[in-house]
């Protein structure tokens, strides 16, 4: 018998996605035959457009097949710093952008040159599942960031005030966010970066969802503030809002040696991003752009409809999220209740219940830092959110 190899102690202390794991099992049951709404994936459910399609297959048809450089190639940081100067009105020269594979991999760049061992990492709560465990990988110490009820979601200057400790070297921002789809104002978002820069913190600003935006709510970039562009690396890519999650395009812009720095470890990890892709992501950010507003209006329908639906079933509470596609809703109601026969504790029992017993997937809140709450994309039709909330509701009518 052969013995097991060990392992290094950073991969041992990685947790698993609780989003990559509901999506998996709701897979393995749609395998199984069964019909599954699915509310856990992070992705539209909408094609990537045919014009960036074609572009994929002009790149390979022109021999666009080869390595580029590692940071991405030049007619597409380009057309990232048009996007971003048209978003945030800030002017990003070649050597201050890097391309990676996906805003993720963006993310992870950014935490890896910034963070060093012992540094506090301010983070509010909700936050994203990947945020702490890059944090752990880095060897820097997670400052969770508490947001009163109150504020449904809106990070305040006076929360960040009350984490913070000596220890503290930096700030991830997520506006819109995921889980909640909250968008702080600009006006409080200045108060922000007022904190950043009397703390001298450096700020990593994911801004991935910034063009699913709705109603009359105006997203800003902490970056865009006076005294913010010199401390802020600033994240974003083409996955959520052109529906290319697929391809793995994600973007960072930041001060020239951040950028150097992140290109460096990049460039001993995966060198550059998918040649192919690239080109599909430049025609996306020059092309068309008529099909991120389909999409958008279209969420916006969906969302006004699974709101009002969410509150009106006994127990649940959910406030309307501003931006991102998703729904983050209070099951606190439900707690130390029986569901189909099952002990509901927190939002993982429901979750489990609602996945096994009626055959709907909703991400719990656990992996986000609120075990009370759970996660509802409406990235899928009109048709499927109705039928998963009857077959949420059926349920939860059968309870004891």
């Amino acid at each position: 018998m052969v013995k097991s190899l060990p392992l290094a102690q950073r991969v041992t202390q990685l947790h698993p996605s609780p989003t990559m794991a509901i999506d998996s099992k709701a897979k393995a049951l749609i395998a199984q035959g069964k019909d599954v709404v699915n509310f856990g994936a992070g992705e539209p459910d909408f094609d990537t457009p045919e014009n960036i399609r074609l572009a994929a297959v002009q790149a390979i048809n022109h021999g666009h097949t080869r390595y580029t450089a590692v940071g991405g190639i030049e007619a597409l940081k380009g057309a990232i710093s048009e996007r971003i100067f048209a978003d945030t009105g800030l002017r990003y020269a070649p050597d201050e952008i890097l391309v990676s594979v996906g805003a993720k991999h963006s993310l992870y760049n950014a935490v890896m040159a910034l963070v060093g061992p012992g540094d506090g990492v301010l983070l509010p709560i909700p936050y994203w599942v990947t945020y702490p465990e890059q944090i752990a990988l880095a060897e820097g110490v997670v400052q969770f960031v508490s947001i009163k009820p109150e504020h449904e979601g809106e990070l305040r200057p006076e929360d960040l005030s009350q984490a913070m400790t000596n220890a503290s070297r930096g700030l991830i921002l997520n506006s819109p966010s995921n889980p909640s789809g909250a968008v702080i104002r600009p006006s409080v978002l200045k108060q922000i970066a007022q904190v950043a820069m009397d703390q001298d913190l450096w700020v990593i600003s994911d801004e991935i969802y910034n063009r699913l935006v709705y109603d009359d709510t105006v997203h800003a970039s902490i970056a865009s503030f006076e005294g913010m562009r010199e401390r802020t690396v600033l994240i974003n890519g083409v996955s959520k809002s052109y529906a290319m999650t697929g391809w793995r395009i994600g973007y960072a812009a930041g001060p020239k040696h951040i950028i150097k720095a992140m290109s460096s470890l990049q460039s001993q990890s995966t060198s550059n991003p998918t040649t192919i892709a690239q080109y599909a992501a430049l025609e996306a950010l020059t092309g068309p752009q008529e099909a991120v507003d389909v999409m958008r209006r279209e969420f916006d329908r969906r969302r006004r409809y699974i709101v009002g639906r969410v509150n009106q079933i006994a127990g649940l509470e959910a406030a309307t999220p501003q931006g991102a596609f998703y729904v983050w809703v209070n099951m606190a109601s439900w707690k130390n209740r029986q569901v189909g026969g099952r002990s509901i504790y927190d939002a993982d029992d429901l979750a489990l219940a609602w996945l096994e017993l009626a055959n709907v997937a909703v991400v719990p809140g656990s992996g986000f830092g609120m075990p009370d709450y759970f996660r509802m994309s409406y990235a899928t039709s009109l048709e499927r959110i109705e039928t998963g909330l009857d077959r949420m509701e059926t349920l939860l009518e059968s309870a004891e």
